[in-house]
């Protein structure tokens, strides 16, 4: 069955948020009214009725991979990186409760002091009892992005897909930053994405996701309202799935 069914609501996802989608026109950091612009989407679909898990990365405050520049090894920044999620996690928490959506955030970093240490049965309550859950903390590992992390939460929670938030239409065959004429795919397999090694999700989160059969949308979070029409069945974005799988 097609995932873009008419007859399907998804009534549960994961949507995966970069750290870099909150800062709006900044060069790092967290924009207050692209926060609230953000929190404002994800409140509008949660009132639906759809449970919503989020896992947001941290590039907007640090990235491990600028981490030589400072002679920091790589163990050390991606714990650093982990450490970003949750300063962005908690600024999303705050905004999304200040739009009176009931919501909760899990570290997979044990912080008990601040937020809630993550584990499968608190959180899968937590949804059941129509709140939002925050992951951070990415995997706990080093060596993981947050890409795979959502990958696993979304097969850990059971979620139907994964939303995967960034600042273009969706997946195209060329920089479309770079390339006027690059060509915006409507549907791409996950095979074709780890044959051109395609930058928009981590490839061992497609190669995870490729196992379990989850879909992936790729959507353009700076267009208010995409999250509840994809939600809706609409046609919006990238769709990432098997090759039987169509609209």
């Amino acid at each position: 069955m097609s995932v873009y069914s008419r007859k399907l609501t998804f009534n549960r996802i994961l949507l995966k948020l970069s750290g870099e989608s909150l800062m709006g026109d900044k060069k790092s950091g967290i924009d207050p009214q692209t926060l609230k612009d953000i929190a404002s989407d994800i409140h509008s679909t949660h009132k639906l009725g759809v449970q919503i898990a989020i896992v947001i990365g941290g590039g907007n405050i640090f990235r491990g991979i600028k981490s030589s520049e400072y002679s920091i090894g790589r163990v050390t920044s991606d714990y650093m990186g982990m450490l970003a999620t949750i300063i962005n996690a908690l600024a999303l928490n705050e905004a999304l409760n200040a739009a009176d959506s009931p919501c909760t955030v899990m570290t997979a970093i044990e912080i008990e002091r601040v937020v809630e240490s993550y584990t499968r049965e608190r959180a899968l309550r937590h949804l059941d009892e129509g709140r939002i859950v925050i992951f951070a903390g990415g995997t706990g590992n080093p060596y993981f992005t947050t890409d795979t992390a959502a990958t696993l939460r979304t097969m850990e929670t059971n979620a139907q897909a994964i939303l995967k938030a960034t600042q273009v239409d969706g997946v195209y065959n060329q920089d479309p930053s770079k390339e006027p004429d690059a060509k915006l795919f409507s549907k791409i397999s996950y095979e074709e994405v780890l044959k051109n090694k395609l930058r928009v999700i981590d490839l061992t989160a497609i190669s995870m996701a490729m196992e379990q059969q989850v879909p992936i949308i790729v959507f353009n979070i700076g267009k208010k309202g995409n999250i509840e029409k994809i939600v809706s069945g609409h046609k919006i974005g990238t769709l990432i799935a098997g090759e039987g799988d169509e609209r």
